[in-house]
């Protein structure tokens, strides 16, 4: 396992459809062992393949539902060729950041609530419903996949001042 470097706009990679995963072989199971360990370094909640200059389809997310509370457990979630299969109609404001994008936050319209149809780290179905805070880090990982930068969907986009605490996705 190994950190990799989480690469910055304007890098062309960040701009690219990724491609579909069709091999679920030993590199692409190193890739996410890699993946959740620069994830956990940044420190940020999510990250898409694309980031660290691989152009899969392949995300991870870790985030505590209560995060709130100083020692709620994080859940892990590895998406391989995820899909938005059902936004809610309901539709939220928030801030968020990126790993690819430092020194800026930006509002951002995400659905409140969708379903994901994705394959784990060993090919097989899943299906995530994800809520809240959860399905607006989903959405924003999957936006990577496409080539989309939240600062793309963004009403308005700043530097924060200091102290003000980011979301990073």
């Amino acid at each position: 396992m190994a950190i990799r470097e989480i690469i910055f706009l304007p890098d062309p990679v960040l701009r690219r459809k990724a491609h579909k995963v069709t091999q679920f072989d030993n590199d692409l199971q190193v890739l996410i062992e890699d993946m959740i360990e620069t994830v956990r370094d940044a420190p940020g909640v999510g990250l898409a393949a694309p980031q660290v200059g691989v152009s899969q389809r392949v995300i991870v997310v870790e985030y505590a539902e209560d995060d709130e509370m100083e020692d709620s457990p994080k859940k892990l979630y590895v998406a391989v060729n995820p899909e938005i299969v059902q936004p809610s109609e309901e539709t939220e404001l928030g801030i968020e950041g990126c790993l690819s994008v430092p020194g800026l936050v930006g509002e951002v319209d995400r659905h409140t609530a969708i379903t994901i149809k994705a394959q784990n780290r060993r090919g097989q179905p899943v299906k995530i419903k994800a809520s809240g805070w959860l399905a607006r880090i989903f959405q924003h990982e999957i936006d990577h996949l496409d080539g989309i930068i939240y600062t793309d969907r963004a009403t308005r986009v700043w530097k924060p001042r200091e102290g003000e605490e980011i979301p990073v996705d």
